[in-house]
């Protein structure tokens, strides 16, 4: 008798037993191999549900395979996180009183790498809880010294090929971090705004002017042109003509270029290349000047800087005195004041807008002219590739190749039009970043700004010559550079053009399992990166899962205090603990006070122990394709109540076979009930459609199925009839049914295993020797079960739906009758078919006296006859006709009162017309249902008076 379920101890039990064996480690000597690469977490991070989720698929598949005899090898890491990372540390010295400057580069280096050392394992020891079997032995940091070198040797590599170089190009400019920003870390955010109608004089005509409407009145200091529709028959005769420009005494032309729309607004815009993305592609177009006026703190300058679109600097002029140095916003509303005072200002609206915000600061970001580095996206490299059909192709070509060659799959394939949506657009690469924390570029410069690209400083002052004085680059790379470089560069590659074991074997890895998020800013990066070095695709199908909402779709966010960390649920933890976890430290300390209601609201008990097994099995049962989850805490109290019942169900199976005669002796008889033959067969219908389910990324459904057959068929049903046959059954029966037992629980443990790996290791190691399985030292390297066709007997399929039946009528006829689960009766069958067989399990099944078949049922005004499958069925009961004639009456009296109140609701005027078609729908079946069940008392009624 095993003791109580208690997933804690098994938890940290298995697990760690698993690593001290090297059970998560690749076998080389199995040939084929499964790779899989974890999207690496930041290294700031802490799980949430997203992880869980993705670890759950990822670890179902690597122990899937794993079993299935595959050198299987899952290579777990972390990202350094530039922006993250950096603004934790900030945060820290910022509550002693100091800054990263005063303390300077390498001492702030030293900071973040102390910090990293003691707080950055965090989110890989909770890995560890949710049963991740990741190698660890290979476990990277993507700053570590091996991954700096491939770095290195990648930037090097790319710029002599001509797909790095330095510009100036308008990005996205982060003023609080001081930085230069990826899209993802962009938050488009509506906010409440005003549209400015500005009047734009004609330089010739000062009475006559174009209406502009702006909702950033301050960039006009740096407009270049204005433009209107070239097919607009209001300003045809004004194109090429020149307009004052408010408050800045120059002249700027009226331009004609198809990305104006002539039907909104005025039809009339202000082009503003150096300050907005769309309008630097028409200035593009139309080779105007760029003409900066913010400094990187988002300051109007005391002069403008002037610039064409190859980065020579043209000009610089004063701006008006009483803007500079004033922020951003300051400017804006002096502006709008001097417009209004010159009549300039035609109109103000009210207007909702969407406003770039930075992920981590809130501020809002602002389009910037900078001086940053590049990766050219559609250049053709210069020499030394590897040799291969990916030879020549600019790096956006390698990447759309990959893909339209169906080398990368994407799963579901309706992301392949998102994917090609983005590379059709795509853009030169800006991988600087103003940060201390990163990847140092790998660049010096000498006194007279010439730049030498080296491996590292020695060999840029051997390019420089002895005599230069040399300082080095101060940016840093995108983190996602070197992430890019995940899919080889954790593989041994350098670029020799040698490959590893390692990259012989793992490359291209077999699937990248990833959100929708960050196709282009990894997944594509990624494809680019190591066709470029390798010649190789990186992975072979990229699976692409959902985001996990709350149990009402909205998006998970510490401020709404909607929130679940994987592992409290896994351990469980109490309402006080909880409130002080959600309240403290959030980014906005002012929302505390709804965090805790709406904790208070969801959690009002705290959160119960799950164990992490049932948080997989949850995770897993929502994992169909593409599609995003709303989380149900109910469904994972469902999930634990499933694990509990497994563990009971062993109870039961050790109970009756320990020490007993199991049928391991193959000489000794067996005797094989139609029962047995049933569950038998079922378990190979599982077997087969759990392993296509797994092979599909249809975890949902492999969770559907195992939870089917190990609840409802083997539980509820085959349990229950072994018992019969335990109780009643000769030697030879008795033997076989635990036999069956035994062996059918064995194969459904390791059927369920890469979803639940701990109580299914537990579970195994106490039944496996029994069921005279292969018996190595884990469950996790058993073979997963292989159906057999054979074993499948239809007679015995038809035999188990007639018992079913039989026992789902008498079932009926019970309930019928009010006879209550306590009362046992005998029962008597009337059928030309010989029943003999079925009937041995009815009384236990249905709570029977007796089952007996007769050649007609008894005479009885009373006791009602249900028909199943032309047999005719009667339960023998002394009904007391006034005990059983008020019962019914009160039945009748509760079930009149719901259908005056239904019918009440469907007849109110208007309700089926107005209100959801599904709740009126709704209403009409339980209408229907109340209807019938009316029925079936009245008839009852009948029969008794």
């Amino acid at each position: 008798m095993l003791p109580k379920y208690s997933p804690a101890e098994l938890e940290s039990k298995h697990y760690a037993r698993w690593q001290a064996a090297g059970a998560f480690q690749p076998d080389f000597s199995r040939g084929e191999a499964f790779a899989i690469q974890l999207p690496p977490p930041n290294v700031t991070g802490t799980l949430h549900m997203g992880h869980a989720f993705n670890q759950t698929i990822m670890d179902g598949l690597a122990r899937y395979y794993r079993m299935k005899g595959r050198n299987t090898c899952w290579i777990p890491g972390t990202d350094h996180a530039g922006i993250a990372t950096q603004i934790v540390v900030e945060r820290q010295l910022a509550a002693q009183g100091v800054s990263r400057h005063d303390l300077g580069r390498e001492a702030f280096l030293e900071k973040v790498w102390q910090w990293k050392e003691q707080s950055g394992g965090t989110i890989t020891d909770q890995m560890r809880r949710v049963g991740c079997s990741a190698d660890w032995s290979r476990e990277y940091f993507t700053m570590d010294e091996v991954r700096a070198d491939t770095v290195t040797r990648v930037f090097v590599k790319l710029h002599e090929q001509g797909l790095i170089y330095r510009g100036k190009r308008l990005v996205n400019w982060d003023p609080v971090l001081g930085t230069a920003v990826s899209d993802l870390e962009v938050e488009n955010v509506e906010t409440d705004g005003h549209m400015w109608h500005i009047r734009y004089p004609l330089a010739d005509a000062p009475d006559e002017a174009l209406i502009v409407a702006t909702t950033r009145p301050e960039t006009l200091l740096g407009d270049v042109a204005v433009a209107v529709h070239p097919e607009d028959e209001r300003y045809q005769h004004l194109i090429g003509k020149q307009l004052q420009l408010p408050l800045c005494g120059r002249t700027i032309p009226v331009i004609a270029d198809e990305y104006v729309d002539k039907d909104f607004g005025t039809g009339c815009v202000k082009i503003t290349p150096a300050h907005d993305f769309n309008d630097y592609e028409v200035g593009k177009r139309h080779d105007t000047p760029l003409v900066n006026v913010l400094d990187l703190q988002a300051k109007i300058l005391p002069e403008a800087q002037v610039f064409n679109f190859r980065s020579q600097v043209l000009d610089s002029f004063r701006l008006p005195e009483n803007y500079a140095g004033l922020d951003r916003f300051a400017a804006r509303k002096q502006i709008i004041a001097d417009l209004d005072a010159q009549g300039l200002l035609a109109e103000t609206k009210a207007h909702k807008l969407m406003t770039p915000k930075g992920d981590r600061t809130g501020s809002v970001i602002e389009p910037m002219l900078t001086d940053q580095w590049f990766v050219a996206m559609h250049t053709q490299p210069q020499n030394g590739e590897p040799d291969s059909e990916f030879t020549g192709m600019s790096l956006a070509q390698k990447a759309k190749h990959a893909v339209d060659s169906g080398q990368v799959k994407f799963i579901p394939e309706n992301w392949v039009n998102t994917y090609n949506q983005w590379m059709n657009n795509l853009q030169d690469w800006c991988i600087s970043r103003q940060l201390w924390w990163g990847h140092q570029i790998p660049a010096w410069y000498d006194e007279n700004g010439n730049i030498y690209v080296a491996r590292n400083e020695a060999e840029a002052q051997a390019k420089a010559g002895a005599n230069a004085v040399l300082r080095r680059d101060e940016d840093v790379l995108d983190t996602w550079f070197s992430s890019a470089l995940v899919p080889f560069s954790t593989l041994g590659w350098t670029d020799n053009g040698l490959d590893t074991d390692e990259l012989k074997a793992f490359l291209p890895s077999s699937v990248l399992v990833t959100g929708y998020e960050i196709i282009f800013f990894w997944v594509a990066r990624m494809i680019m990166m190591t066709t470029h070095f390798t010649g190789k695709v990186p992975f072979k199908d990229v699976y692409i899962h959902g985001m996990v909402r709350d149990h009402e779709g909205k998006k998970m966010s510490k401020s709404e205090g909607n929130v679940i960390d994987p592992v409290d649920l896994i351990d469980g933890i109490a309402l006080p603990e909880l409130l002080e976890k959600r309240t403290t430290g959030l980014r906005r300390p002012e929302t505390a006070p709804q965090v805790r209601t709406a904790t208070e609201k969801l959690f009002p008990e705290g959160i119960p122990a799950m164990g992490a097994d049932a948080l997989r099995f949850t995770m897993a049962s929502y994992a169909s394709l593409g599609r995003s989850i709303n989380f149900d805490f109910k469904r994972a109290e469902g999930y634990r109540n499933f694990c509990n019942k497994i563990w009971n169900a062993t109870n039961f199976v050790l109970m009756n076979t320990e020490g007993k005669d199991c049928g391991q002796d193959e000489n000794q008889p067996l005797a094989y009930s139609f029962a047995d033959q049933w569950i038998i067969g079922r378990l190979q219908q599982t077997e087969a459609a759990a392993a296509e389910a797994y092979e599909s990324y249809r975890f949902d459904l492999a969770a559907q199925t195992l939870y089917e057959f190990v609840w409802n068929d083997f539980c509820d049903w085959y349990v229950e009839l072994a018992k019969v046959q335990l109780q009643n059954g000769c030697d030879s029966r008795q033997r076989t049914t635990r036999r069956t037992l035994v062996r059918v629980l064995e194969v459904a443990l390791r059927l369920l295993h890469p979803i639940i790996p701990f109580i299914t290791e537990e579970l195994w190691q106490h039944i496996a020797p029994l069921a005279n399985a292969k018996h190595g030292d884990s469950i996790m390297l058993a073979a997963f079960p292989q159906p057999d066709p054979d074993k499948i007997v239809p007679a015995a399929f038809d035999k188990m739906a007639a018992l079913q039946d039989l026992i789902g009528a008498v079932r009926v006829l019970r309930g019928e009758m009010g006879i209550a689960p306590n009362i046992k009766a005998p029962l008597f069958v009337e059928s030309h078919q010989d029943l003999a067989e079925l009937l041995t399990y009815l009384p236990a099944m249905a709570r029977l006296t007796e089952a007996v078949q007769v050649n007609a049922l008894p005479e009885s005004e009373d006791a009602p006859v249900a028909v199943c499958n032309g047999a005719r069925l009667m339960l023998k009961v002394e009904i007391d006709k006034a005990a059983e004639t008020a019962r019914l009456n009160k039945e009748a009296e509760k079930l009149q009162k719901a259908l005056d109140k239904l019918n009440a609701k469907l007849s109110k005027p208007g309700y089926t017309d107005k209100a959801p078609a599904h709740l009126v729908e709704k209403d009409r079946s339980e209408l229907a249902a109340l209807n019938e069940k009316m029925a079936k008392v009245k008839d009852a009624l009948a029969k008794l008076a």
